[in-house]
C-alpha cells in the first residue's frame, strides 16, 4: 500500500467513530482534523492523541511512539505504520427508541393485567473520544448512531420497563393515565442512564417518552376501558368505586329471595336502602334505629343465615368490624 502523506475525515455525519484505510504513514503526514472532532494513532493498542482541530504534522514531538519505531531516515521521511482513527464528537438528538415486547402491568387501581408499550427517543454525544475508541469501538471500521442505538438496547429496555412499572405502581394511577406524567418519567430515567453510559465515553442528553400505548384489542385494555368509564360515570353522581359496588351487592340481595328475606326481615336490607341517599357509612350509623326488637327476629336457623350474609358483607368491606359486631350481638340477643 502507497505511503499517504495526507489522512482527514472521509467518512459520513451520522458516524461516530471512522478508521481510515490506510495504515502506511511517514513522519511527514499531515493529519487534518475538523471541528467537533477528535484524532487518535493506534499502534499495539496504544493510543496516541488526542489531536483536536487543526492541522498536524507527525513527528516524534507530538508522537512519542515514533521515537522507537523510526530508526533511519529514509529522503528526509521516515515511514511508519499505524492506525488513524476519527472521533465525532457532534452531538447527536434523533436517537430513537421503543419497546419490542410489550411490558406485562397489573393496573394498580383496577388490578387488570395490561400490556404497555413506550417509544421515544434521545441524544447521545461522545464526551471522552479515548474511552469511547477504547470500550466501544474495537477493531470495528466504523461506528454510528444506529450501531450505538443496538448496543445499549438491552441496557435501556431493562431501565425503561423497571422506570416504567415503579411509575405507575408509585403513582396509583391507572396505565391509561400514565400520560400525564411523561416529563417527569423522562426527566427520572434520563438521570439513571446517563450514569450507565458515561463509562463508555457517551453522554446522554434529552431522553424523552414520546408516548405509551396499549393494542386497542388486548382483552385488559378493553376491560380497563371500561371500568375507567363507570368509574367516571359514577362520579358524575357522586358516588366512589367501593360504594358502587355495594350498591350492586344489595341489589343482588334484593333479588334472593331466601337471604335478601332474612336480611330485611331483620331490618338490615331498609338501614341499607336508606343510607343510599348519601354514603353507606352515614347508613350504617343508622342500623341502629331501623334494627327491629330481638322478639320479632325470626327463628335459630334463620338468625345463622343472617349472621352469614352479615360476615359476608364485612368481608367485602362494606361493613366495619365494629359494626358487624353490633348487629351479630343484636341478633343474637336473648
Amino acid at each position: 500500500m502507497a505511503i499517504i502523506d495526507r489522512v482527514k475525515w472521509d467518512g459520513s455525519a451520522s458516524q461516530l467513530a471512522w478508521k481510515h484505510p490506510s495504515q502506511e504513514l511517514t513522519s511527514l503526514t499531515q493529519l487534518i482534523v475538523n471541528e467537533s472532532q477528535q484524532a487518535f494513532l493506534v499502534r499495539d493498542g496504544v493510543y496516541e492523541g488526542p489531536f483536536d482541530a487543526g492541522r498536524h504534522t507527525l513527528t516524534t514531538n507530538n508522537i512519542p511512539l515514533l521515537r522507537k519505531l523510526i530508526g533511519l531516515p529514509f529522503g528526509g521521511q521516515s515511514p511508519f505504520s499505524a492506525e488513524v482513527w476519527f472521533v465525532n464528537r457532534a452531538a447527536k438528538l434523533d436517537v430513537r427508541w421503543g419497546t419490542q415486547d410489550p411490558i406485562q402491568l397489573q393496573d394498580p387501581k383496577f388490578g387488570i393485567m395490561v400490556p404497555v408499550r413506550a417509544f421515544g427517543q434521545y441524544g447521545i454525544e461522545v464526551v471522552d473520544a479515548r474511552r469511547f475508541l477504547m470500550k466501544l469501538v474495537g477493531t470495528a471500521p466504523g461506528f454510528d448512531a444506529a450501531i450505538l442505538a443496538e448496543y445499549f438496547r438491552g441496557m435501556f429496555m431493562a431501565r425503561i420497563k423497571s422506570a416504567i412499572a415503579a411509575a405507575i405502581l408509585a403513582s396509583g394511577q391507572s396505565v391509561l393515565e400514565i400520560a400525564t406524567r411523561l416529563d417527569e418519567l423522562s426527566a427520572a430515567l434520563n438521570v439513571a442512564l446517563a450514569a450507565d453510559v458515561a463509562e463508555f465515553g457517551v453522554a446522554l442528553s434529552r431522553f424523552s417518552i414520546a408516548s405509551i400505548n396499549f393494542p386497542e384489542t388486548d382483552s385488559g385494555i378493553q376491560k380497563l376501558k371500561a371500568a375507567l368509564a363507570r368509574r367516571a360515570e359514577m362520579d358524575a353522581v357522586g358516588f366512589d368505586y367501593r360504594q358502587d359496588r355495594s350498591f350492586d351487592v344489595l341489589q343482588t340481595a334484593a333479588g334472593n329471595t331466601g337471604n335478601a328475606g332474612a336480611l330485611m326481615g331483620a331490618g338490615l336490607g331498609a338501614g341499607m336502602g336508606m343510607g343510599l341517599g348519601a354514603t353507606l357509612g352515614n347508613s350504617f350509623q343508622q342500623l341502629g334505629a331501623d334494627i327491629k326488637p330481638a322478639s320479632q327476629l325470626p327463628d335459630h336457623d334463620q338468625r345463622i343465615r343472617l349472621l352469614r350474609e352479615l360476615a359476608d358483607l364485612r368481608q367485602q368491606n362494606i361493613l366495619t368490624d365494629a359494626e358487624f359486631d353490633a348487629e351479630k350481638k343484636r341478633i343474637l340477643a336473648n
